[in-house]
């Protein structure tokens, strides 16, 4: 093995340039070399690359987002993108390949890898819903970005005695909605995984408005049905039983950047150089992941066959919390 490739795909997040780092530097230092592939797959299809070195890649293990850049590929979906995709692997003689993200990304890796092409992919994303990890990378930063903003919004919801709904990205997941609203002591979390009625949304502020607090806040994650505007309007309709005026935030895309954490920073060091290790001795159509506090190596076919699922018995714990 002399070249190998590496790409970050899908949404982006916190922790994806150490990362890159990690890859590049651990090739060079085994007689590699390194090509950084722009924009995800939709750049592999593009043939659009940059080689990478110990030194391209200095200053960036405490930037937020990717040097490289990411896209989600449509064209990449279809047999006609992936002939394209494997051309350019081969015109630009590489001899494996690091996919950096999440469950789409390392779908995407999965193709290569059956049509022959060694790949071996780093879970990365802030849903935390990739299996073979316990955590991906980005997940504790922007855990930490939203535990920030619940403590802020906390503050002046006191101040005010209101009702604060906080809306955190998790479309299909309601991952950092849980463990944001547990660390940051919400009143009430609302996640896809679990179907809340607004008639409890609005007994839960009034409860709270009984026992004498001075706030009330709500974690909603985005893909809550049926989301944060009919709960607003809800509450509208039934404000004058609430107790509590009701402010809304919705925290958007600032979950995704930031500066990584010092546990993101490590845990993408440590996957990224894993991950070149796993190519260069010859194994790949894997995925290295942390489980406990060991690097774990799970067959790719495994880890998208059995996502992880919604910790119900943290949520159960989320609700004696509530009290």
């Amino acid at each position: 093995m002399k070249r190998i490739g590496v790409l970050t795909s899908g949404g982006d997040g916190p922790g994806l340039n150490p990362c890159i780092r990690a890859v590049t530097r651990t090739a060079v230092s085994h007689g590699l070399e390194v090509l950084g592939i722009k924009r995800g797959y939709t750049g592999l299809i593009d043939n659009d690359v940059m080689p990478l070195d110990a030194r391209t890649v200095g200053g960036i293990l405490s930037r937020g987002g990717t040097i490289l850049g990411t896209a989600r590929s449509a064209e990449f979906r279809t047999p006609q993108g992936q002939r394209e995709a494997l051309r350019n692997l081969n015109r630009n003689s590489l001899d494996g390949l690091v996919v950096i993200g999440g469950n789409g990304s390392l779908t995407g890796a999965s193709v290569l890898y059956e049509q022959g092409f060694p790949v071996v992919g780093v879970p990365a994303t802030i849903d935390n819903d990739v299996g073979g990890t316990d955590i991906a990378i980005g997940v504790d930063t922007a855990l930490n970005t939203i535990l920030d903003a619940i403590d802020k919004i906390k503050d002046t919801a006191s101040s005010h005695q209101r009702a604060f709904l906080i809306e955190v990205m998790g479309r299909d997941s309601g991952y950092l909605a849980l463990m944001g609203g547990v660390a940051g002591g919400a009143e009430l979390i609302l996640v896809p995984e679990v179907e809340t009625p607004l008639e409890t949304v609005a007994q839960i502020l009034v409860n709270a408005y009984i026992r004498g607090k001075a706030h009330c806040i709500v974690v909603i994650a985005e893909g809550y049905k049926p989301g944060t505007r009919a709960v607003v309007a809800y509450l509208e309709e039934h404000k004058e039983e609430l107790g509590f005026e009701v402010r809304v935030t919705v925290l958007g895309h600032v979950q995704r950047g930031g500066a990584p954490s010092a546990f993101d920073r490590l845990l993408a060091t440590r996957l990224g150089a894993a991950a070149v290790m796993e190519l260069k001795e010859g194994r790949a159509g894997n995925v290295v992941g942390l489980v406990g506090n060991e690097i774990k190596i799970t067959p790719l076919a495994e880890v998208l066959a059995k996502p992880k699922y919604f910790d119900m018995s943290l949520y159960e714990l989320s609700k004696l919390m509530e009290k």
